[in-house]
């Protein structure tokens, strides 16, 4: 009887032991604390010596935003958060942008430089604040796994909301990328047209266990704590969804832009999600370029690889401005 006792205590105690583990993966990798909006004077530029030959354009880019004519807008998620985003138009009539951000950031520091990119080929932009981000409800991000239906959900507003015969190009940067190559996977409506994946991951799985091992841990004894801290706490299955087994069922063009100095989301892995799209694609690579900074760092080979990939949106183009 006193072997069953200890016995019990020892399963009591190892049952304690993962579910605080889990418990503190599940803080640390996916849970975000309630955010305030920034300050008129805050501008929340990314850290990072990376990021310092471009924070005077980044910090230009987020001053011009706040002051250019944009529409709030609002939606509820499937699971009823509410999720708030911004649009700014260009042309009446003119495709969208769906814009998402990535991990632990928000539409204004991901995204600058968005919506000018998106008006320089005369598109208009809805940019918005993924669930557990900026302004948007909520506290546990999933990595793609609930905000692509979130994605799909924004898409059903705007066919609401601007009509029927909108057409909609999916956008996102880092996480967002990973977002919008989920979605393209799932059964889409006839006005998205097109994806735009800027730095994105393979799968949650990938890239968490990619960070831990940068981060010297151990990989194979902790990453099922991570998952089941996801499952216990989030809710969510880590390992319901990967880009990778979407991009086969994708149908809409997608063009991947990766940074060929990317330190956080290795380049290898755009160019695997490449590989599995069974869509018209295009794959665009910048060298030297850190995380998410393809654009800044070579905007006109940006522009051009987007112009190219008009041709299979059977859209008007967006004239190459002459160079001087």
């Amino acid at each position: 009887m006193k072997f069953f006792w200890i016995m019990l205590g020892v399963i009591a105690f190892l049952a304690l032991f993962a579910l605080a583990v889990s418990l503190y993966c599940f803080f640390r990798i996916f849970y975000s604390p309630k955010r305030k909006a920034p300050a008129p004077d805050e501008y929340a530029l990314p850290n990072g010596g990376i990021y310092e030959p471009f924070r005077e354009s980044m910090f230009a880019w987020m001053k011009e935003a706040r002051q250019m004519p944009h529409e709030d807008m609002a939606i509820r998620s499937f699971d009823g958060l509410t999720l708030r985003g911004r649009y700014y138009e260009c042309s009446p009539g003119a495709p969208i942008e769906l814009m998402m951000h990535g991990y632990r950031g928000d539409s204004e520091r991901d995204l600058c430089g968005g919506i000018q990119r998106c008006f320089s080929l005369r598109r208009n932009a809805l940019v918005v604040n993924q669930r557990a981000a900026g302004d948007s409800d909520g506290n546990v991000i999933t990595f793609g796994i609930n905000e692509r239906k979130d994605c799909l959900s924004w898409v059903q507003f705007m066919i609401g909301h601007f009509g029927k015969d909108v057409k909609i190009i999916l956008t996102g940067i880092s996480m967002g990328a990973t977002t919008v190559l989920m979605a393209a996977g799932m059964e889409l409506p006839k006005n998205v047209i097109g994806v735009i994946a800027d730095c994105g991951y393979t799968c949650p799985r990938d890239i968490i266990k990619k960070v831990m091992r940068d981060m010297k841990l151990p990989v194979e004894v902790l990453y099922p704590f991570v998952k089941w801290g996801a499952r216990f706490f989030g809710k969510f299955n880590l390992e319901e969804c990967s880009a990778t087994d979407a991009l086969k069922n994708c149908r809409v063009p997608v063009i991947i832009f990766h940074g060929e100095a990317d330190a956080f989301i290795p380049c290898k892995m755009s160019k695997i999600n490449y590989a599995a799209c069974a869509a018209p694609k295009k794959l665009y690579t910048v060298p030297g370029a850190g995380h998410g900074l393809s654009y800044p760092l070579d905007q006109d080979g940006y522009l051009n690889a987007l112009r190219e990939m008009e041709k299979l949106y059977d859209l008007p183009q967006t004239p190459i401005p002459a160079t001087t």
